[in-house]
């Protein structure tokens, strides 16, 4: 009997020794304090995919155009499953009316990135320009600088005479230095609002006063971020709150050719640089590498797209007036530009000249983006 009670005791303390706080009350002080159970993660919810047919505006497009570009430029990519889906749609043999809507349905279905963000849209402007200066061509298209060093992580320096790494100097100081090599010759020479869209575009056509043609490529920049102009102006007064369109600040500028467009232009740091080629009639180039196709290539953020995919815009509610009313389209991510930053956030590439320029400064939509993933499973047909 004594050994059946002393080994209820036993098991009873070890019951006593296993049991939570919760039961039996908190420690008594002095005793270890239990570890407070571990937060659940919050669940990541899956993001939501739908048939291609689901998105808005997707009947009105033209696919076989979309599909088009897109087998133009596809090789650019670097995620494997969209690039075995390249090689096969450039198998495609017949393309035919319906060919290109029936391969996008069959191999891809969208998926909507979070939130809503920005459509502008950008193009490639000609301009006209001069191998010397006058008053009216007064704006020197400066080459890429000898002392400009450009790092990995996107910072551009100069060393100075005595060793020391220093910033490139913003828009102001680019254009007031005489000291070389910023006294390097110009390229050309063009109207001080001209260069200053050039810039801001990264490419365009010169046409000098001999009829030659020349493109003007991106060949470097200062390092300094991009800020836009148009708030500024219509924050003091120059421009209407509705009309801060390309155009309009270009008009202003021009009026005002001076200290006054000058002081407006160097609100924005950032100064490019170019290299001239001539003009092989070929639309201008991309981040990416290839020519950009009119309509159907966007400039995006790096960090949340890759070169060659597929996204489907939905833009409307324009702030600007005399814009479209929406844009809604297949496009391919094959650009970057130092104001592309976030994940729903897209520039537009409508073609080059004036009537592209005209719509281009129009564009201000609120965006709704998604992007085009193949098919989970097995390939289609």
């Amino acid at each position: 009997m004594r050994g059946g009670v002393w080994a209820a005791g036993l098991a009873a303390l070890s019951l006593a020794a296993c049991a939570t706080p919760s039961e039996h009350g908190p420690p008594p002080p002095g005793f270890p304090q239990p570890e407070p159970p571990a937060p659940r993660p919050t669940p990541v919810p899956e993001p939501q995919r739908i048939p291609l047919s689901q998105l808005p505006g997707w009947n009105e497009d033209d696919h076989d155009a979309a599909f088009a570009a897109w087998r133009a430029t596809c090789q650019v990519s670097k995620a494997p499953a969209t690039a075995e889906l390249c090689v096969r749609a450039r198998a495609v043999r017949d393309t035919g009316p319906g060919v290109g809507r029936a391969f996008l349905e069959a191999f891809f279905v969208a998926e909507r990135a979070p939130g809503e963000g920005v459509l502008t849209a950008y193009f490639a402007p000609e301009y006209a320009a001069r191998s010397r200066p006058d008053p009216e061509f007064s704006a020197p298209v400066r080459p890429r600088p000898a002392d400009l060093v450009a790092g990995e992580n996107g910072t551009v320096w100069r060393t100075r005479p005595d060793g020391v790494r220093e910033p490139y100097p913003d828009r102001a100081g680019v254009e007031m230095a005489a000291e070389p090599p910023l006294s390097e010759p110009p390229l050309a020479w063009m109207r001080p609002e001209e260069l200053f869209f050039l810039q801001i575009q990264g490419s365009g056509v010169l046409v000098m006063e001999d009829s030659r043609r020349m493109k003007a490529l991106y060949a470097a920049h200062n390092g300094r971020p991009f800020v836009g102009v148009a708030n500024p102006m219509r924050d003091r007064g120059l421009l209407a709150r509705d009309n801060t369109s390309g155009e309009a600040i270009r008009a202003w500028l021009a009026a005002n050719r001076g200290p006054a467009a000058d002081e407006i232009m160097r609100l924005n740091p950032r100064y490019v640089f170019f290299r001239l080629t001539p003009d092989d009639g070929r639309p201008p180039g991309g981040a990416a590498g290839l020519p950009l196709p009119r309509g159907r290539a966007i400039a995006i953020d790096p960090a949340f797209h890759g070169y060659g995919g597929l996204v489907w815009l939905d833009a409307e509610a324009p702030l600007l007036a005399g814009a479209f009313p929406r844009y809604r389209r297949l496009v391919a991510a094959l650009d970057t530009g130092g104001a592309i930053k976030g994940e729903v956030r897209a520039d537009l590439y409508l073609g080059e000249g004036d009537a592209a320029g005209l719509e281009a400064g129009r564009v201000r939509h609120t965006l709704r983006l998604w992007r085009l993933v193949p098919r989970p499973g097995p390939a289609g047909p």
